[in-house]
């Protein structure tokens, strides 16, 4: 049996873990459930910014509040919240905001192609598993599939990268304002996690495409034979030298 169904249900095990992880991350901040207000990319100390929590966890969708179990309480949601705190859409004031993020856009535009570039990797990531099925049966099902998690796997990464420098960046500027920060650790392991998953997956799609033609060649070589019939074709050949042997002999002492 080829071991190409065995890589393509592998991969498409990882594919459809990517797209959970995925899911989660963007679910939260829009979700006022467990386990989903949790998960955030950044939470701070701004209690000494005009008009802002104690504490500020920003989501793909918004600013939340924290409760004081930990989770988040988020009010609306807006598509692609940019990690921006002098601005209008953020707090709207330079008082009590580090120096670092007064003047520049750098942090605004990181953020917002970051929410871009997911909703690629995940539509990409959801092509992928559905067109996975003909992995099971097909050498060319496997290779559109691993071209489809290729790119699914090209904007996780990225989304991942701009993920990590603007929020890393952002931490450091409020800690180098004397104010408490940390990264949400949900989001940034479900991230990698993701990105990790469809790098497998893209592979082991790949593995069952070369296998499915190794197969194929194998016994185009061999005529479509196996071992045991090669073995019992020339032992009847055998047979038959051996009759005609004795045919022989039995002539000459006639």
């Amino acid at each position: 049996m080829t071991p190409r169904p065995l890589f393509a249900f592998t991969s498409l095990i990882l594919i459809a873990g990517a797209c959970l992880l995925i899911f989660l991350v963007l679910l939260g901040g829009a979700v006022d459930h467990t386990p989903t207000n949790q998960i955030f990319f950044l939470q701070a100390d701004t209690s000494g910014i005009p008009g802002a929590q104690p504490l500020s966890r920003w989501t793909f969708w918004n600013i939340c509040s924290v409760s004081a179990a930990g989770r988040n309480l988020c009010g609306k949601v807006h598509p692609a919240f940019p990690l921006d705190p002098p601005s209008g859409r953020n707090f709207g004031t330079t008082k009590g905001i580090d120096a670092a993020f007064i003047g520049t856009r750098k942090y605004y535009y990181l953020t917002r192609f970051m929410f871009a570039f997911v909703l690629i990797s995940l539509f990409f990531a959801v092509c992928s598993l559905f067109l996975g099925v003909f992995a099971l049966c097909s050498r060319i099902g496997s290779y559109m599939s691993s071209f489809l998690c290729s790119i699914a796997l090209f904007f996780q990464t990225l989304t991942a990268a701009l993920m990590t420098a603007a929020y890393v960046l952002g931490r450091n500027n409020f800690r180098a304002n004397n104010q408490a920060a940390s990264i949400g650790h949900y989001s940034f392991g479900f991230m990698w996690a993701a990105m990790a998953c469809l790098l497998l997956a893209t592979v082991m799609f790949c593995v069952a495409g070369v296998t499915s033609k190794n197969e194929k060649s194998y016994t185009r070589r061999t005529g479509g034979r196996s071992f045991f019939s090669r073995k019992k074709s020339k032992r009847s050949r055998g047979s038959f030298i051996e009759t005609e042997s004795q045919r022989r002999v039995k002539e000459e002492y006639n």
